[in-house]
């Protein structure tokens, strides 16, 4: 019996068993370590697939993010699929979601960027507004949540307070030059305290130092005061205003006044409204007066597009603001032969 005692107590199955519970812990942890590993892998797949089909909803974002660790940014660049889609409002309902659990405040900051650019896309206007307002309150010198704010209040037409906005980015060494300029004409434009007359003297002033503004106030001038335009006409640079010019019915062109314009000379012979030059120095124009003076069965036409000066992006309109990077009054008019049955078919669309 003492034996059996001994031969229990020996140190050797002590350690033996030591190590035999050790490996057995070990190999129980191990074990439900790889069940939990395949479990969030299958899991995670099952999102991946989701994700593919493009049906990733809100939660399964939250999910991503707390569950899975999945780094904010990469969150982000997943939300912004919805956005390259075109859909806005899952964008939004991604953003507005992540803002319930994001705790950091620069995180923050930069979804509510996010949702306030999101509104403004999808046109929510006024909510895109308290957005921006909302992240000045804490954070004034946002840079881009004044620029973004300034883009809102042009679109609402609130022309005074944009430049209030322009002129608080200039306080933050921020050129805004053009952006003043810019916002004192559209003021003007849109006063309707102001009479034709009125305003045709206060844009012509601003003309006269700032050029930049020819388009808009030769649109201006071209609808509501077409005598001053033309009695004005070599204070404009006409070849940038090729296509607002080619459009005009003949019937509404001072001839006596641009008798002495070679461009607008050119231009109108290709148009073939006159006859008074056999050429041109720009080729397309002279194609189209070689046309008209020995090909008069070819159906030929002028189409335009608008490239912008800073981010080269192409538009088949113009607008004052780039609508790829809102550069301000960046787009310059470039001019092609076309087919004048293609044309018309383009005017159809």
């Amino acid at each position: 019996m003492d034996n059996l005692v001994l031969e229990y107590r020996d140190p050797i199955i002590g350690i033996l068993l030591l190590v035999f519970m050790i490996f057995l812990i070990s190999f129980f942890t191990y074990s439900y370590g790889i069940y939990k590993e395949k479990s969030a892998r299958k899991d995670y797949r099952k999102l991946s697939r989701r994700f593919e089909l493009g049906n990733l909803k809100e939660n399964d974002y939250i999910n991503l993010y707390k569950t899975y660790n999945l780094p904010f940014d990469s969150i982000l660049l997943l939300a912004s699929t919805f956005l390259h889609k075109g859909d806005n409002n899952k964008a939004i309902s991604v953003y507005l979601a992540l803002l319930e659990h994001v705790k950091d405040r620069v995180k923050k900051e930069e979804l509510l960027e996010l949702l306030g650019n999101t509104y403004f896309k999808g046109g929510f206007l006024q909510r895109s507004n308290e957005i921006f307002l909302r992240i000045l309150k804490f954070s004034p010198r946002n840079k881009n949540a004044l620029k973004s704010l300034l883009l809102v209040n042009e679109k609402l037409k609130n022309f005074k307070k944009s430049k209030e906005i322009a002129q608080a980015l200039e306080e933050l060494n921020i050129d805004v030059s053009v952006e003043k300029v810019y916002f004192d004409t559209l003021i003007i434009l849109n006063d309707p305290i102001l009479s034709y007359e009125k305003r045709t003297e206060l844009l012509f002033e601003i003309f006269k130092e700032n050029k930049i503004i020819q388009r808009i106030f030769a649109t201006f001038l071209i609808q509501s005061n077409r005598e001053f335009f033309f009695s004005n006409i070599d204070m404009f640079d006409c070849e940038k205003l090729i296509d607002i010019l080619w459009y005009q019915k003949k019937e509404d062109i001072d001839f006596d006044k641009i008798k002495n314009n070679k461009f607008l000379n050119e231009l109108y012979s290709a148009k073939n409204y006159i006859n008074s030059v056999s050429n041109s120095s720009d080729f397309d124009l002279n194609i189209l007066i070689l046309i008209n003076n020995y090909q008069k069965d070819i159906k030929t036409n002028l189409t335009f597009e608008f490239i912008c000066k800073s981010c080269k992006h192409s538009s088949p309109f113009y607008d004052a603001r780039c609508p790829n990077c809102h550069s301000i009054l960046s787009l310059e008019v470039k001019h092609h032969l076309t087919k004048a049955y293609e044309l018309s078919n383009q005017s159809l669309q």
